[in-house]
């Protein structure tokens, strides 16, 4: 496994991110578990959850079934980097007027010691705001996140679905309280979601914040199976969305035939030729999905695979204002 620093961080971690959404929902616990530990023997000491992970009235069941597995023991929790995020409603009806989605300190305070709770931990390395709320002050954001990195509850500060100009805003106001601000944006990236080069890129680049790409496969259409789905799969209830890229999947999957790798793979590695890129998060459902992209990281595209995949899925023209101006 390869590693990084997370953004400007001194935090080292692996180059895949393992991401936890279908734990406890399309996975089972023992499943989950198996995934975790084998992503551990590979080297692999990122991983990312969310409160609501489990989603609806189960939002915390993935937390929790991470928490049941480092209480196992053996050093999992010493040896894994765990982040997680908070914006979503919990479903909690104590929180009143305040169940709804936000960036409040209220909810700051509320959903990190939950989610603590469930992880079976005291610390959390990197808590991400999981969406932007203008309706809440940097004013408010970081003096409510600066009670639990001082009282070691977070060790970093991240935020997802940022958009550049929320990026330089929160480091900006970071930098007048003299703290380390953002070390991280979680955001959408993939072969046919270009348009973060744009601004988030390159904003991220210069402000030292490591972009971890979701759905990089966009959500499995990029994975090779969208063409000839399994009956009952995601990609076999949305043909739609099938039909409307077939010609790039085809023409996709004929260049990784090509280059001798799979189409998830090449993929996955592609998101890793951006310089702003920490890691991509693979979202596997089981053991053997995700044995099977433990080679990304040792994959390199040469200047003429980029080129045809550029063909293939262009991007925006570029960084702004270059892509759209004189």
């Amino acid at each position: 496994m390869k590693y990084k620093y997370l953004g400007r961080s001194g935090l080292k971690v692996s180059q895949l991110c393992l991401g936890t959404m279908n734990f406890g929902v399309d996975t089972d616990e023992q499943e989950a578990f198996r995934i975790m530990d084998a992503a551990l023997d590979a080297g692999i000491n990122f991983f990312d959850t969310a409160n609501i992970y489990g989603w609806g009235e189960n939002s915390g069941r993935t937390e929790e079934i991470i928490g049941r597995w480092f209480a196992q023991g053996g050093n999992r929790r010493e040896k894994t980097v765990i982040a997680t995020k908070f914006y979503g409603d919990m479903h909690d009806a104590n929180d009143g007027p305040n169940r709804e989605s936000g960036l409040s300190a209220y909810k700051l305070r509320r959903h990190l010691d939950a989610s603590l709770r469930r992880l079976q931990t005291d610390h959390i390395e990197l808590y991400q705001m999981h969406h932007v709320d203008r309706n809440v002050s940097w004013d408010e954001l970081w003096e409510a996140f600066q009670v639990p990195v001082y009282q070691g509850k977070i060790g970093y500060v991240g935020s997802s679905n940022f958009a550049g100009r929320d990026l330089v805003k929160a480091q900006y106001e970071a930098k007048s309280r003299h703290l380390l601000g953002l070390v991280s944006e979680q955001h959408k990236y993939s072969l046919l979601c270009r348009l973060p080069e744009l601004e988030v890129l390159p904003a991220a680049e210069e402000l030292g914040i490591g972009v971890i790409a979701w759905s990089p496969l966009d959500g499995g259409l990029l994975g090779g199976h969208a063409l000839n789905p399994v009956a009952g799969s995601k990609r076999a209830s949305n043909p739609e969305r099938v039909e409307k890229y077939r010609a790039k999947l085809e023409a996709f999957s004929a260049l990784c035939k090509e280059l001798g790798e799979s189409e998830a793979n090449v993929a996955l590695a592609w998101t890793l030729v951006h310089p702003a890129m920490t890691a991509p998060i693979i979202g596997p459902r089981t053991l053997e999905q995700f044995e099977n992209t433990l080679r990304v990281v040792d994959i390199q595209l040469d200047a003429s695979t980029l080129n045809k995949l550029d063909e293939i899925f262009p991007g925006p023209g570029g960084e702004a204002p270059r892509a759209y101006a004189w």
